[in-house]
């Protein structure tokens, strides 16, 4: 348990990066999970596929566009991407795909279709919760969305649920006119996914503070649902 814990908690840089990437891959494998199980996915990822389905793109090339889309939306909101922001840009659509190709639809399996569905889709969420927290404890940037809300939250002075809200609605509504899918998956993601980040969080012992000149300050919307896009 001890080494264990030393690698979940450790502050030295190359154990951080350890963690961010093998956040970001258990990401990606969550991802293909939920879509794998039929039920809907994330606002987000209702737009990725509906924009992979309108422009002839793998869903993973899909998310790397948007991704790419949301940073350049930081420059006159004044944010900072991390060394994790652009890892997350760049791999989290490639680990998706990788996913993709392993992972069967969920209705393929030799089992009742809505039990594997549910199985599908409560592993995805599980591992995207636990996948969310090793980015968070890494410490090395929000993720392209997460920077998106916080920079909007700062320039408008709304909060953050409002901000939140608009923009996951609007993603949502997009890739649904796109072709993408919504479903009761999206719906439990939405009302899910916050909890069970909070709860990985807690087991992994990641740290939601960082230090500031000897004191601790609290990272803006640490634990939300998608923390680590």
């Amino acid at each position: 348990m001890q080494p264990i814990q030393a690698f979940l908690t450790s502050r030295r840089m190359p154990i951080r990066l350890v963690r961010l990437y093998l956040g970001l891959f258990a990401y990606g494998l969550a991802i293909s999970l939920i879509l794998r199980a039929g039920l809907g996915g994330s606002p987000w990822d209702v737009f990725g596929q509906g924009l992979a389905r309108t422009l002839g793109l793998t869903f993973g090339t899909s998310t790397i566009a948007i991704s790419l889309a949301v940073l350049f939306l930081w420059i006159p909101l004044r944010q900072r991407p991390g060394w994790g922001t652009l890892s997350n840009a760049a791999l989290i659509g490639f680990f998706a795909d990788a996913g993709l190709s392993w992972l069967p639809p969920a209705t393929q399996l030799p089992i009742w279709a809505p039990a594997a569905q549910g199985l599908f889709l409560a592993a995805g969420l599980i591992l995207l919760a636990f996948a969310s927290a090793l980015y968070i404890g890494a410490g090395l940037g929000p993720g392209p969305r997460d920077g998106l809300m916080t920079g909007l939250v700062a320039r408008t002075g709304w909060p953050v649920w409002v901000v939140r809200s608009a923009i996951e609605l609007s993603v949502t509504a997009i890739g649904w006119m796109l072709g993408g899918t919504v479903g009761v998956g999206t719906a439990v993601f939405a009302f899910a996914i916050g909890p069970l980040i909070q709860v990985a969080v807690r087991v992994l012992r990641v740290e939601l503070s960082q230090r500031v000149r000897g004191r601790k300050v609290p990272e803006v919307a640490a634990v939300s649902a998608g923390a680590a896009r």
